[in-house]
This record gives structure tokens, C-alpha cells and sequence, in this order.
């Protein structure tokens, strides 16, 4: 049930993956019905409002008679509909809907509850507006992408529909959903938020903070494959320092790791580890730091008003204020860029260690005939090429603005570029840890599976049943991709979560 108050990342999850049936409340929808009523009342007085009875943007002085309402609508979505290329992802089209619908649900818009209804039509009847990536500055709210998903509502444009791209309003004939024309303030209200770089960004968390379970859990086997040293990860070197998610790392790998017979003690074989391996609860920890910041912003902006004008006391009160603008979700799909491309970071130097022969006592490349067969020599390229292109990704787009309504609008978040940049990252991420995952499945098995961890045999065991054992050289982009693809399951945490001891 969305209120416009409480929508949760948890909740939120379940509509996107799960298909959960959403409603509005009741109190919401009267709070919506008294927003109405104000926007009536100033077009039937006359009053001067931007973007009710003015034009937009640089024309926000040029007055508009009361019988081109419907009309300024219309022209508004339409010439704003200038996204380009490849459309969102559709998980991400579904969570611009649901987070537009939740944010009119706070009563400060103006709409009629009909267009709040049709938007949540979308969402139980899976039709999900194409939206064109590119095109937003994430200032003004993410005017073209969110121009594109009104579109649908009012027929046109085109949608993602039971696995095709159509028409919208074929799809809409078919689940029986009338359009809706667009009246006062209407179109306005639905693209002046940002909802396009908000959707990509809970997606892009939901997906990061999969991953970043899936690092320690790749990272412990990888461990045993090298015989890594358990010290570093005692309770009290991480109390010491206090830090909260480094102390938690560590004590997730501690139980993942238990029962190992591969894992060695300070002194048995070295000393002491490489930092790719005795600091993975300080980059990590560090990772999920900002990943808690990342979510915290999310769940504000889930529930914020960010159009504009905002209706307060029931019309005595209409403000043009700058809610649209995106500088906190900016900042924080920059920052989860970097954090998110250090896991990668780190996992390709623990592949490294997994393959050459200068740092491990195991079969050069991992190789079952070195020499003849390159093994997984090629993999670690990979590797290192994804962890590059991340480099140039993670660089901050929130540093930049132009500007642009002939400097009315003189400066931007580009928080959508961000949000995109952050979910490429991801992708490639992924990738990076898959290829861990089949390089330290390769050092474990030629260490001897009896002797692993109760929770990493039981990895061990699923991943290879999707994994062979390296036998022969073999077009490994297969494995990496089988791989990456079962790391996105979105479901795959539950086995993380049921298999790891509880002490």
C-alpha cells in the first residue's frame, strides 16, 4: 500500500522482482482529492501560477488562458519527450512508475487521483513504459524520461508488455486501462521529479548490495584456495578500530570459513597475507559504509515531493521552490560508483593471486596443462580490463552542470548520467566476481574439497553445477557470463543467508 510516507527499499524489492499488487491508501487519496480542488480554484481565478496557468521554464512569464489548460499539457509532454537511446532496463521503467505514483501520493501535486490510479494500473498489469536513457541534466526533474513515461498514460509512446515492445496503447486495450487527457498541472507534475535517476539508483542498490554479500562469499573461498591466514579477521583487530560494517565483514567471513582444514593460523605458512586478502573487511566494510548512505538517501527521496510548484494548506499557500533538482542523488550514485568499482578493484587482485604462479604454489594460470593450455590466464585480462573501464565510470558526474531554459535553469545535478554510470559499474562488477568465483572454484578443488568450510563446500557444490572444472582450455566467455548470470538472480542472497552457520 503506498502512502507517499513510508515506501521502504525492502518494500520497493518486491513490487519490482516479486510483482507484489499495490494499492493507494484511502487518506492519501483524500489528501490528493484536496490538492485538486486548489489547482481548480486557481485556474478558475486566475491566479498567477507557474506552470498552472503560466508557461514553463524560461516562459514561466507568459500567462495562459484556462481553455489551452489541456492544451499547454499536451504540448508540455510532448516536446519534452526528447530521451535517446536504448531504453532503461524495464525492472527500472517499473520503478519510475511506482516511485512517481508514491511521490503524487503525498497530496502536494495537484493531480486528479486518476492519474495516480492509472499509474498503479501499470504496475499490476506490468506494463512498463519505454524510457530512452539519455536525455536528463537531473535538474528541472528528469524532464525527457519521465516525459516519455507519461506518454503512456495518455496512449501513446511505447511499452514492454508480457516479454514484447509494443504500442502503449495496445497493451492498454488489452488489460482493459483507459487513457487519461492530461489536465491543469498534470503533465507538469508528473515529469518535474526525479524519479528517473531514483529508480535507476534503488535498482542499482538492490543489485550493489547483493554483490557485496556475494564478495565475502566469493573472497572465503578464494581464501581457502590460498590458504589464506584467519588472524587478520579475529573479532578484536576490528573492535579496535570501530567501525561497525568492518567488524561485520569480518565476522561473516569468520563463520563462512568455519571449519576449514585449507585455512591457516599467523606463522603456519607465512606470516602474513597480502592486503587483497587480510584487508577484505576494511575495503569492504568501507563499501558497505557507503552503500548504508546510499540507501538512506533512497528511501528520503522514495518519499519526497520533488515537483514544482508544491500545493501547501490547501491552496493558501502554492510555492515554486527546487525540489526537482537531484544534487543529493547525484552525490550519492557517485559515491556508490566509487565504492562499488573498489570491490571489483580488489577481487581482481585476488584473481591475480589466484593465477600466477609467482604468488601461489598452484598449477600456473590454474592450468591442467601448463603450457600447452592457457587456463585461466586470459580470465584475469578480463578482469583487469572490466576494473579500467570502471575507472573511467566511477569519475563523478556530479561535478558538472550547464546550463540550460536560456539560464533560467543555470545549474544541474546530471544525478541521471550518475545513476547510469553507477549501473554500468555494476554490470561489470559482476563480471569481475565471476570470474573470481571460477578461478578460486579451480584453486579449492586442487586443494581438496574435504577439506573446505561447511558453507564454502556447499557454494562449491551449487556453483559447480553450473561451472565444469577446468579440464581443458574452453571458450571461457561462457563460464563468465553462466556465472555473471547466476550471481544476478535476484534471489541468490537467500542462499547466502540459509547456508551460513550461526556461529
Amino acid at each position: 500500500m503506498l502512502t507517499g510516507q513510508s515506501l521502504t527499499i525492502e518494500e520497493a524489492k518486491k513490487v519490482l522482482y516479486g510483482e507484489a499488487f499495490v494499492t493507494a491508501s484511502a487518506e492519501s487519496v483524500k489528501k490528493v482529492e484536496k490538492s485538486r480542488e486548489a489547482v481548480e480554484n486557481i485556474v478558475k481565478q486566475k491566479k498567477v501560477v507557474y506552470g498552472i496557468t503560466t508557461g514553463f521554464g524560461k516562459f514561466s512569464d507568459v500567462l495562459i488562458d484556462a481553455e489551452d489548460a489541456e492544451q499547454l499539457q499536451w504540448n508540455l509532454i510532448h516536446s519534452h519527450a526528447c530521451g535517446v537511446g536504448e531504453p532503461f532496463p524495464e525492472v527500472v521503467s517499473r520503478a519510475m512508475v511506482l516511485l512517481r505514483a508514491n511521490a503524487l501520493l503525498k497530496g502536494f501535486s495537484g493531480v486528479r487521483p486518476v492519474v495516480i490510479e492509472r499509474l498503479i494500473d501499470l504496475l499490476n498489469a506490468q506494463i512498463h513504459p519505454v524510457i530512452p536513457q539519455q536525455g536528463s541534466l537531473g535538474a528541472s526533474g528528469d524532464l525527457a524520461p519521465l516525459s516519455h513515461l507519461a506518454l503512456v498514460l495518455m496512449g501513446e509512446g511505447e511499452v514492454f508488455y508480457k516479454g514484447e515492445r509494443m504500442e502503449a496503447i495496445i497493451a492498454l486495450s488489452k488489460e482493459g486501462i483507459l487513457p487519461v487527457t492530461l489536465k491543469a498541472k498534470e503533465g507538469l507534475a508528473l515529469i518535474n521529479g526525479t524519479q528517473a535517476m531514483t529508480g535507476m539508483g534503488l535498482v542499482n542498490y538492490i543489485e550493489a548490495e547483493q554483490l557485496a554479500h556475494q564478495t565475502e562469499a566469493i573472497a572465503s573461498l578464494t581464501l581457502e584456495g590460498l590458504r589464506g591466514i584467519e588472524d587478520a579477521f579475529d573479532a578484536d583487530v576490528h573492535l579496535a578500530r570501530g567501525y561497525r560494517q568492518q567488524t561485520e565483514v569480518a565476522e561473516r567471513i569468520r563463520r563462512m570459513i568455519n571449519g576449514s582444514q585449507l585455512i591457516t593460523k599467523q606463522g603456519e605458512l607465512r606470516v602474513q597475507d597480502a592486503y587483497s586478502l587480510r584487508c577484505i573487511p576494511q575495503v569492504h566494510g568501507a563499501s558497505w559504509q557507503t552503500l548504508d548512505y546510499v540507501k538512506e538517501k533512497l528511501e528520503i527521496e522514495m518519499n519526497a515531493a520533488t515537483d514544482n510548484p508544491l500545493i501547501f494548506d490547501d491552496g493558501e499557500k502554492v510555492i515554486s521552490g527546487g525540489n526537482f533538482h537531484g544534487q543529493p542523488i547525484a552525490f550519492a550514485m557517485d559515491f556508490m560508483k566509487i565504492a562499488v568499482a573498489e570491490l571489483a578493484n580488489i577481487s581482481e587482485r585476488r584473481i591475480e593471486r589466484l593465477v600466477n604462479p609467482q604468488l601461489n604454489d598452484l598449477p600456473p594460470f590454474l592450468s591442467p596443462s601448463p603450457g600447452l593450455q592457457s587456463g585461466a590466464m586470459i580470465m584475469q585480462y578480463c578482469a583487469a580490463s572490466l576494473v579500467s573501464e570502471n575507472k573511467t565510470l566511477a569519475h563523478p558526474a556530479s561535478v558538472d552542470s550547464i546550463p540550460s531554459s536560456a539560464n533560467q535553469e543555470d545549474h544541474v545535478s546530471m544525478g541521471t548520467i550518475g545513476s547510469r554510470h553507477a549501473h554500468q559499474i555494476i554490470q561489470n562488477v559482476r563480471r569481475v566476481l565471476a570470474i573470481e568465483l571460477i578461478c578460486a572454484l579451480q584453486a579449492v578443488e586442487y586443494r581438496g574439497i574435504e577439506k573446505m568450510a561447511p558453507f564454502t563446500k556447499e557454494f562449491y557444490t551449487e556453483a559447480r553445477k553450473l561451472i565444469p572444472s577446468i579440464t581443458q582450455d574452453r571458450i571461457f566467455s561462457k563460464d563468465i557470463e553462466a556465472a555473471a548470470s547466476w550471481l544476478h538472480q535476484i534471489d541468490w542472497n537467500s542462499f547466502i543467508h540459509g547456508s551460513l552457520p550461526t556461529t
